[in-house]
């Protein structure tokens, strides 16, 4: 048994009563300390009230009682025999009443192994002196009252049968405020006229079974010769067997397992009994309850004799096996949801290749060069940024940048269902706020989540005109002589983003622009960031154009598309949420109408 012995509570549970810290301590591990000691002193001061409760409930011993008939000390022969036991223990002398009924019990000594054991545990200012007479036990042990000894005292004389062990916890109080908690497994015996009250230090066969019963660990010895089995107290426990049942002989256990356990089983056993060598195995055992054992055994022999025994341990790791069933259930899942959305990000990503515009280098003919950078967001994947710039038959050039809502496989195909719509519709010739009207009801009959917002343009070489409309997207930046600055809105501000309301409208805005302009559209995810001011944004953007310029842009594609790129690059870093589009047209001299290709002109 374990005896733990508190300091005074007083002393202990004072505020700021602290140990010095420790050279080379943190703050943190001060901290840490500081609370583990707090903790320590509270529990004592709860201890302490404990106790001194216990004790105002203790009647007072008052006068000791005369108890005239009890039984002589004994004898220095017995005294002899006494102090010859190797366990501790009190010479205890029942006291009867005129019905032969017992009414109290006489503390008439103790051996020599319970003085030892007192030396050793119990401070001195604890226990007054014995007077060297028999006195009443329950006076000298007050708190041992509400233990089981009094019943197992009462059994051993009723009976004449070794009552116990039963464990007995309590405590002792000195005068300066220590307390020794005891903790002991008690056995009563009837010696005579006598009873004999024994114990061992800290119970430990509970703390062992306790032990086992915690770590879901057990040991047994399989005795080969007379087939007889040795097992620690959890070894039920763990086999998931009744208190009462009879730990299982080898082949009762392998009985008790399915086929690969018996395998396993087999494989141990004979690594151990033939080739004296420590084996282990599984076994899964599916008679009580389901449970897993780890097995591990060696050989038990004697010296030049052969295998005697299979000693083994075993432990439950039933727990251990469903979690890792589970997290690798977890995992492969986990897997197969990598493997899919990556399969969905290649889908989308093919898609998304064969639908973005390959600029023709004739476009500059009609007065436009054009470059395009588009940067994913490495979290989310791809995203439904697009855009498009073609040439219509009519001579003019189309152009859109848009941003549909989500990402993936549904935001690709609703961009590509958009751009292609936007490609057939164009042909008609209709202005473009007729254009935008009509890809808003697409996007509003697809579906409640088939939103975009979008800027769709018109490009007319003869008059270096640029008419455009707005729906709920970034506008343009004019970059002009090195100064860069967002074009105007449309009358009434920018329109409702394409698939909001059935029935929205649209107004355009233009632009006249002269050699050499530059303008960009872009998408937010260019200039935003997460919790970042709008005004802001566009800022970084207006000077990210003109510290790209400052020394020229290239001329042809490659120059445009260089700066396009420098642009996007100095806009990136961490703070990227979401897919990012930029189209740069550059307003370069049309070939004269006869080299360009005779088109048919209609006014928007």
């Amino acid at each position: 048994m374990d005896t733990e012995v508190g300091g005074p509570m007083a002393d202990q549970s004072q505020p700021g009563a602290r140990a010095a810290d420790a050279p080379g301590t943190d703050k943190r591990q001060q901290l840490a300390l500081h609370a583990i000691e707090d903790l320590v002193a509270e529990q004592q001061r709860r201890i302490g009230e404990f106790t001194a409760r216990a004790a105002a409930g203790t009647p007072e011993p008052g006068p000791p009682r005369r108890h005239t008939d009890h039984p002589p000390l004994p004898g220095p022969s017995v005294r002899e025999l006494f102090d010859a036991l190797p366990v501790a223990a009190l010479l205890v002398a029942p006291v009867l009443d005129e019905q032969g009924e017992i009414e109290d019990f006489l503390y008439v000594g103790q051996n020599a192994e319970a003085w030892r054991y007192a030396d050793e545990v119990v401070p001195d200012t604890t226990l007054p002196p014995w007077p060297g007479r028999p006195v009443p036990l329950f006076d000298r042990f007050p708190n041992m009252v509400r233990t089981a000894v009094p019943d197992l005292l009462i059994e051993a004389h009723r009976t004449g049968r070794p009552q116990g062990p039963a464990p007995v916890e309590w405590f002792l109080r000195g005068g300066d405020g220590t307390v020794v908690r005891l903790s002991n497994a008690v056995r009563a015996d009837r010696c005579g006229t006598y009873l004999l009250l024994s114990w061992e230090r800290g119970h430990r066969t509970e703390l062992a079974r306790a032990a086992q019963r915690l770590a879901r660990a057990c040991w047994a010895e399989w005795n080969l010769g007379d087939d007889t089995v040795l097992a620690s107290l959890g070894a039920r426990h763990v086999l998931g067997l009744p208190p009462d049942e009879p730990v299982p002989h080898l082949v009762e256990l392998a009985r008790m397992t399915d086929a690969e356990g018996q395998a396993g089983l087999y494989r141990v056993l004979y690594d151990v009994a033939f080739r004296r060598r420590v084996a282990e195995c599984r076994l899964p055992l599916t008679s009580t309850g389901d449970r897993i054992i780890h097995f591990r055994a060696e050989p038990v022999q004697l010296q030049d004799g052969p295998v005697w025994g299979v000693r083994a341990s075993m432990m439950d790791i039933t727990r251990e096996h469903l979690n890792r069933e589970r997290a690798q259930a977890a995992q492969q899942e986990a897997q197969r949801q990598r493997e899919r959305a990556q399969a969905l990000a290649d889908v989308a990503a093919t898609l998304r290749d064969a639908v973005l515009p390959r600029f023709p280098a004739e476009l500059a003919q009609y007065g436009l060069e054009t470059a395009a950078v588009y940067r994913p967001d490495a979290g989310a994947g791809i995203g439904g940024d697009w855009f498009k710039a073609r040439h219509l038959p009519n001579g003019r050039i189309l152009i859109a940048v848009g941003d549909a809502r989500g990402h993936g496989l549904e935001a690709v195909t609703l961009m590509a269902k958009l751009r292609y719509a936007l490609a057939g519709l164009a042909f008609t010739g209709e202005p473009v706020e007729q254009l935008a009207a009509w890809l808003n009801t697409i996007a509003y009959d697809d579906g409640e989540e088939s939103t975009t917002t979008a800027v769709i343009a018109r490009y007319h070489r003869e008059r270096s005109l640029l008419r455009w409309v707005c729906a709920g997207h970034p506008r343009p930046v004019l970059l002009r002589a090195g100064k860069a600055g967002q074009l105007p809105d449309p009358p009434g501000g920018p329109g409702l983003p394409l698939g909001v309301l059935p029935d929205a409208s649209y107004r355009a805005t233009e632009a006249y622009l002269s050699e050499g302009d530059v303008v960009l559209m872009y998408s937010d995810g260019l200039t935003e960031r997460r919790d970042g001011d709008p005004d802001a944004d566009v800022a970084r953007l207006l000077e990210a154009a003109q510290e790209a310029a400052a020394h020229g842009i290239g001329p042809g594609h490659d120059g445009l598309q260089q700066y396009a790129e420098d642009v996007v690059q100095s806009l990136s870093g961490p703070w990227q949420t979401d897919d990012a589009t930029l189209l740069v047209l550059r307003c370069v001299r049309p070939l004269p109408p006869g080299e360009a290709g005779s088109a048919a002109v209609r006014e928007d």
